[in-house]
């Protein structure tokens, strides 16, 4: 087992950052609609923080928002967890109708659709009359800026996270197979411990919410096409020959390898099959790194970067950053900003991101011990900053994206592992849509 180096893991720490881009209640008086402009307030009373990944996040935000409060003991901090897979709806029907939060957590797939909606507050010169000025990792800043499609940041930077391939090392272990280094040694793990007969699957693959991200990452990892898009910018790499192939083995796994059920899988899902031991490997991020160990402990799983191609090159698609954004609509926009500086300072930020298993945005932060001793992250670090891995940097700043790679694209993939749609078919369909955007796009940028 080759380790990674302590000493080089902040500059590793750097170079993830560059390259990662892994509610029913209403605001304070369910004003917050397009456009409108808000208030500062009197920096003092309630706000509404809106979670976007609740319920996985739910503990956490809420140990901060108690620690916030315990702070700031004229400010009251609502929280409302919103499901991953719900939050971009959410968004955009309070938009519309009213009842958007004072503070909300947007990734940056969500970052362009919510700023072209003009319903985020610009907030570099907050940041830059805060004690958050300086302290925030300057990649992760980039990516936010570029995820927005503007030269403004709408979204103070929490987390990075990147792809990572879980497997049982005491299954592997068992029947004699080593780590599963390349797409070979994936493919051929994935069919000797799968035993349909004792409910023993070598793999689990994601059906339902967020399987075209995942998706995506095993198509480009197996092609080692290296951009989404072509060189004049204009047409995507989605379906090129390559990916299609890719895609048509990596489907092949379904109900052969991976139980028939993972049709609908999200990763909750998928996660308390790992944990359970009916599968033997799980394609996540960082995120789901400490519900493993608490299932597991340290010796029962391996969490390491995909699999690198025949020739030995690593390529992989782009994770979100996580973020907090400030609400135009907020009348109280000073108590607002006060809970997203807090919640992005050193001992806030440490906090989640170690609960999380996830790199922190906040410099000192990505300094302090916890994250050393965290090997999956690690590995993940030690990785990209040996200059082998290629990153495919996904399209955030398309106000389409999150629409486009979830709800209109999601049911189609679904065909595709029934076999009632060809991958073909299916990345051809998805390539219009994405060019059409593009094309969009560019003509808004002028």
């Amino acid at each position: 087992m080759i380790k990674p180096r302590p000493a080089r893991l902040a500059a590793a720490i750097s170079l993830v950052s560059a390259l990662a881009l892994t509610a029913t209640a209403c605001g304070d008086d369910g004003s917050g609609m397009t456009g409108a402009e808000g208030a500062e307030g009197p920096g003092t009373g309630k706000i509404v923080f809106w979670d976007e990944n609740g319920g996985v996040r739910t503990a956490i935000w809420k140990e901060i928002i108690t620690d916030f409060e315990k702070a700031n003991p004229d400010i009251d901090v609502q929280y409302v967890g919103i499901a991953s897979t719900e939050a971009q709806s959410k968004y955009d029907t309070a938009i519309q109708g009213g009842g958007l939060p004072d503070v909300g957590g947007v990734g940056a797939a969500m970052v362009a659709g919510i700023t072209a909606q003009d319903a985020l507050e610009p907030l570099d010169d907050r940041i830059e009359g805060s004690s958050l000025k300086g302290k925030l990792n300057e990649a992760m800043i980039e990516n936010v800026r570029s995820a927005a499609g503007r030269d403004e940041m709408y979204t103070v930077p929490i987390s990075a996270t990147n792809g990572v391939l879980y497997y049982r090392t005491d299954l592997f272990e068992k029947a004699g197979l080593g780590e599963p280094d390349t797409w070979d040694e994936f493919y051929e793990a994935a069919a000797k411990l799968t035993d349909k007969r004792k409910n023993q699957f070598g793999y689990t693959i994601r059906g339902g919410p967020g399987s075209i991200a995942q998706a995506l990452d095993a198509m480009y990892g197996q092609s080692g096409i290296e951009s989404f898009w072509d060189e004049s910018g204009t047409r995507t790499t989605v379906n090129d020959p390559k990916n299609v192939a890719a895609l048509e083995k990596y489907v092949g796994l379904y109900k052969k390898a991976t139980p028939e059920a993972d049709l609908n899988n999200d990763f909750t899902k998928m996660v308390a099959q790992f944990d359970s031991g009916s599968i033997a490997m799980l394609n996540h991020n960082l995120g789901s790194y400490q519900d493993h160990v608490s299932a597991l402990g340290v010796d029962k799983f391996r969490g390491i970067p995909q699999p690198v191609r025949a020739d030995g090159t690593r390529v992989m698609v782009s994770n979100p950053v996580s973020g907090l954004g400030l609400l135009k609509s907020s009348e109280n926009k000073a108590a607002a900003w006060k809970f997203i500086e807090f919640a992005a300072s050193h001992a806030s930020n440490s906090k989640f991101s170690e609960s999380a298993g996830l790199i922190p945005a906040n410099k000192e932060a990505a300094e302090d011990p916890w994250l050393a001793e965290a090997e999956t992250t690690q590995l993940g670090a030690e990785a990209l900053f040996s200059g082998d891995t290629k990153i495919v940097q996904l399209p955030y700043y398309l106000p389409d994206w999150n629409t486009l790679s979830k709800a209109d694209s999601e049911s189609g993939f679904q065909k595709v592992l029934l076999g009632r749609t060809s991958a073909e078919d299916f990345l051809n369909t998805l390539a219009e849509d994405l060019d059409e955007a593009q094309a969009e796009w560019k003509e808004q940028q002028g």
